[in-house]
């Protein structure tokens, strides 16, 4: 285990998903164009801002800012934690997302990796995002996700996510032109609850909104967001 400062994970090594090669090539190939898009979405969705405002004021109350974003692309959301008044570091799967999220918050930490196999020691963080990054993780692999993050909480920490809502599996082979090999899973809150509570955690927060359809980033599901505690021992 590392302290995950600047740390680089073997994407390839055994063990990984069959999804998980696609979906970093698909990541890497979009990435300059996905970071230019999505810097400004925050300022345009004052639900997102809201759920994260809350979340920060529950982790620090806790005593500790040190939180994780699992799946944290380009870095925004990483550096939305910060301005919070926490202490984010951002893992991706996606080499060319973190070299960017680099270049764009050098003051921050972040690295390379799988949700599946989190490159950190036990109870490293009091709080934990995955924002709409376990949309990528297919059904059979979630279970090994939620052990991964619960392993890394310490007890009484929060964990925050966002995902889009439905009951399928949608497939993408090409995004803004790009040629990509993406699943995106949409998901209810009570089958990621499900899922999530077999290792300790309990539910403190759901919220469900219906898709923006209108604006820069318009939305084609509704949104679910939903905010657990990792039991203490």
């Amino acid at each position: 285990m590392t302290d995950g400062t600047n740390a680089t994970a073997d994407p390839d090594s055994p063990g990984r998903s069959a999804r998980e090669a696609p979906t970093r090539e698909s990541y890497d190939a979009i990435a300059t164009m996905y970071t230019d898009w999505i810097a400004d979405e925050l300022t345009a969705k004052p639900h997102d801002r809201a759920v994260l405002g809350a979340y920060s004021e529950l982790v620090l109350a806790t005593g500790s800012s040190d939180v994780l974003d699992i799946g944290c692309g380009p870095g925004r959301i990483t550096s939305f934690l910060a301005a919070l008044g926490l202490t984010p570091s951002g893992l991706d799967l996606s080499p060319a997302m973190i070299e960017l999220a680099r270049g764009l918050y050098p003051s921050l930490d972040f690295a390379v990796g799988t949700m599946t196999a989190l490159p950190y020691a036990d109870d490293t963080f009091s709080g934990l995002v995955a924002w709409y990054s376990i949309i990528h993780i297919p059904d059979e692999e979630l279970s090994t996700a939620f052990a991964e993050a619960a392993r890394v909480l310490r007890p009484g920490g929060w964990f925050q996510l966002a995902f889009q809502l439905g009951d399928r599996v949608d497939h993408f082979s090409d995004l803004a032109g790009f040629d990509v090999d993406l699943d995106f899973h949409r998901r209810s809150i009570d089958e990621v609850l499900t899922a999530l509570e077999p290792h300790g955690f309990t539910p403190a927060t759901r919220l469900e909104r219906e898709p923006d359809r209108s604006g820069r980033y318009p939305e084609a599901t509704r949104q679910g967001y939903l905010l657990v505690r990792r039991t203490e021992r």
